[in-house]
């Protein structure tokens, strides 16, 4: 450790002992983990009665390491929360940061798994496999989307080190092809490769917030009550981590812990209790152009941005307020108070976790380190915005009018809505562009908020250093006084690529101590060295879902010196063209070094599960039992674009047999085979815009029964109509047309056979709607 660090360290918490050398001070070496038993030092004689026993001791961690609470919210823009000049209210950022540090130089990877796989290992996220989100790994060492062994996680480090660890909320960061009853589970929340013991909250990247698709460490759990009964997941959330503090805290008072909580919030689908949107009713009738005006002046006056920081123009891809017409303002208004209302509602959230912490006594030594946001506001709602978030990502955009019919439910549970990107872009003040955009700090840079009463003496104060996610882990571990591992659980280490920011806590002037950092995303590319910084941004809009040209050769690359341009506002590269070419070439240099190539803009095209390993590969037919539910979409034969059909052989009762024989998707999307009033139904969900149901003309006999349905698209191509026949033991008993399908995913909801797990795909029946009959098999052929 440097001196001078650890003479801060040693006044700030004097009870800690520290990392000296890469060996703890307690004498136990913590760089191989797990730490070896130590030898028996008791007396074994001839009887019990000449013996003496000595039990053997659990790892206990330093003297004086903190809890730590790492709080991750997604897709926050830096110009958002109250805390560093937005219009939202945010009391509990805004007390964690007057007791606390804000950080304004933070940044992050500008996309969700990417940024918390770099949270969670202290590498590059090229360096660690997830160059991208993890439904979009392909066959290169820095985008597989499989985390490796050599990189073990935070989780798992304190884990050996003495702490108890748990983590409540979004996850994202295992193999989308992992999330089944089979496994492995090495990369789940609770494998040895992150290291968590507990975990409680969603895999994928998104959820339903009034119908989330939860696990309990690896078991799919229901949700514990309704909507109408006011459920939120946000607040579920809290409850389960509370709980598990308690609990913890009941058995075992003097192991530290380690919380990593990461909400789904704000991330689409923005839902929000209704008194939270109304209580922003009015605050953005002035526009996005005029919000970035007002937040600008804000947080100059908060000395959240140096005094010489200059707002940056509206890129001219992106439409003016005063040009949108008063129908689609209003609608837009109402987008942005949901938007706004469940930030708001997050933050509150958050504040009861934060009290059960103080109502334990522990916030005195609990490092509390809050990422506002995992990368820049999200500009994938489009132009207009969105009251189905997922068909948005299929592509498929319901206009005006489509909003026009969702008004009065925007933020409840019939709706996924996402903003337009002006506000996306508004709410990234005063940085250029938005989330995806990885060589502007309208992608990358976060608000950071840090809180240790034991460890730091500062109060409500700034600092400028520029850092990055990487740097999160190594500052956890000094603070705890735990060295970096050189082996964990047999395999040799990478380096961790982070730098600590301890040296930062009270020394406010401190030189940064990171002087390198690259940015990639998509193609959008970014290296800071030196308080310079180059970046080009690639081809294709972060709202669109086309590829781009794949011709990087052709970006322009701009020029910032960002010591004296905090946001990346004045273009030098013009004057200054062999600076910028020394950056160009630094990172070739890095991108070399962290596995960033082959560079690919590919998006939608990587979403094509056939990319990656796959059991199911390659197999037209696959046929199953009763008891299946929960399966993930990858982990299902493909229904997108094709002919396939659904046969469910089952057993009716004298009294008949209603209930959901196979289903997928659920009140967004989706489609269910169930039977209704006796009737066999089949029934496609459209985006929750449009509705095809085909019935039998027939009841279901008692007795046995083929039930099949056949589904036929009209044309070749993603989105197509469809044809579908109904036919109970060979016979036609219905037949219909689906207009639009769903081009590519219809969401997070996973399949099920004998029920429909989550939410519900039909207006007719409520989930579950367990089938009452006896399913012998169901076949899924796709032809």
């Amino acid at each position: 450790m440097r001196k001078e660090a650890l003479q801060i360290a040693m006044l700030a918490m004097p009870l800690v002992l520290l990392s000296i050398g890469g060996q703890a001070a307690d004498k136990l070496n913590r760089t191989v983990l797990p730490v070896p038993e130590p030898a028996f030092k008791g007396v074994i004689g001839t009887t019990v009665r000449d013996s003496k026993p000595d039990f053997p001791k659990q790892i206990q961690a330093p003297a004086g390491a903190p809890n730590v609470l790492v709080i991750l919210l997604d897709d926050v823009g830096f110009g958002h929360a109250g805390a560093f000049g937005g219009a939202v209210a945010t009391p509990t950022m805004d007390r964690l940061a007057k007791e606390g540090l804000r950080y304004n130089s933070f940044h992050t990877t500008a996309l969700c798994s990417p940024t918390r796989a770099a949270l969670l290992t202290g590498r590059n996220h090229h360096s660690v496999g997830t160059g991208v989100v993890i439904e979009m790994g392909t066959g290169f060492p820095g985008y597989t989307g499989i985390v490796p062994n050599t990189t073990a996680g935070l989780p798992e480090i304190l884990r050996q080190n003495g702490y108890t660890t748990a983590a409540f909320g979004k996850w994202h960061n295992t193999p989308d092809n992992e999330i089944n009853p089979a496994g492995p589970f090495d990369r789940w929340p609770t494998g040895k490769i992150w290291g968590f013991e507990y975990f409680y909250g969603f895999m994928n990247g998104e959820t339903h917030q009034y119908y989330p698709v939860l696990y309990r460490n690896t078991t799919p759990v229901a949700q514990p009550k309704s909507p109408e009964e006011g459920y939120h997941v946000t607040n579920d959330l809290v409850d389960e981590a509370i709980g598990w503090l308690n609990q913890v805290r009941a058995t075992n008072p003097e192991k530290p812990w380690f919380v990593y909580f990461s909400t789904g919030a704000v991330h689409a689908p923005h839902h929000t209790p209704k008194p939270y949107i109304e209580k922003y009713k009015g605050i953005f009738d002035g526009g996005w152009d005029k919000y970035r005006e007002e937040t600008f002046a804000r947080q100059k006056k908060m000395g959240i941005i140096p005094e010489n920081a200059k707002l940056t123009p509206r890129p001219h891809e992106i439409p003016s307020w005063d040009e949108q017409p008063e129908n689609a303002k209003r609608v837009y208004r109402r987008l942005m108070e949901n938007y706004s209302g469940f930030l708001n509602h997050t933050d509150e959230q958050v504040g009861r976790l934060i009290g059960a912490v103080e109502r334990s006594g522990e916030m005195d030594n609990t490092l509390i380190i809050f990422l506002v946001g995992d990368n820049g506001a999200s500009a994938e709602g489009g132009l207009e915005g969105t009251v189905s978030e997922i068909a948005a990502i299929n592509g498929f955009q319901l206009g005006l009018a489509g909003l026009e019919a969702k008004f009065d439910e925007i933020g409840g549970p019939t709706t996924d809505p996402h903003v337009p990107v002006g506000w996306a872009w508004a709410v990234d003040t005063p940085f250029q562009w938005t989330k995806q955009i990885a060589s502007h700090f309208g992608g990358t840079r976060n608000g950071l908020i840090v809180h240790w009463p034991k460890g730091i003496r500062a109060r409500n104060e700034m600092r400028a250093q520029f850092h990055h996610v990487i740097d999160i882990a190594p500052t956890v571990l000094e603070a705890a006084g735990i060295p970096e591992p050189t082996t964990v659980n047999g395999v040799k280490q990478k380096p961790i690529e982070g730098v600590s920011m301890l040296y930062s806590f009270d020394d406010e002037k401190a030189d940064s101590r990171r002087a390198v950092q690259y940015f990639e995303m998509l193609g959008n590319r970014g290296i800071y060295k030196d308080g310079w910084m180059a970046t080009t941004r690639h081809g294709r809009l972060p709202w669109e879902t086309a590829a781009s040209t794949g011709n990087f050769d052709k970006d322009v690359w701009e020029l910032y010196h960002i010591d004296n341009d905090f946001s990346q506002a004045d273009d030098l590269a013009a004057k200054l063209p062999q600076k910028l070419q020394e950056l160009q070439e630094a990172f070739l240099v890095e991108a070399k070094k962290y596995n960033v190539l082959p560079l690919d803009d590919r998006l939608a095209e990587r979403f094509d599960t056939t990319l990656r390993p796959n059991p199911l590969a390659g197999l037209t037919k696959f046929t199953y039992g009763p008891g299946v539910t929960g399966l993930s979409e990858s982990s299902v034969l493909n229904t997108h674009g094709v002919p396939f059909s659904i046969t469910a052989d089952v057993e009716v009762g004298q009294t008949g047999a209603d209930g959901v024989l196979a289903a997928i998707g659920g009140i967004i999307s989706g489609w269910s085979l169930y039977v209704k009033d006796g009737r066999p139904t089949f029934y496609y969900n459209t985006f929750d815009v449009e509705h095809a149901k085909i019935q039998s003309s027939e009841v279901l006999s008692p007795g046995k029964a083929t039930v099949r349905a056949e589904f036929t698209p009209v044309e070749p191509g993603p989105g197509k109509p469809a044809d579908v026949r109904l036919l109970v033991n060979d016979k036609e008993v219905g037949k219909g047309r689906v207009a639009r399908t769903v081009p590519f995913r219809y969401g997070v909801e996973p399949f099920d056979i004998g029920m429909d797990t989550v939410s519900a795909v039909s207006e007719e029946y409520n989930a579950p709607f367990p089938f009452q009959g006896h399913i012998n098999q169901v076949t899924i052929e796709v032809k």
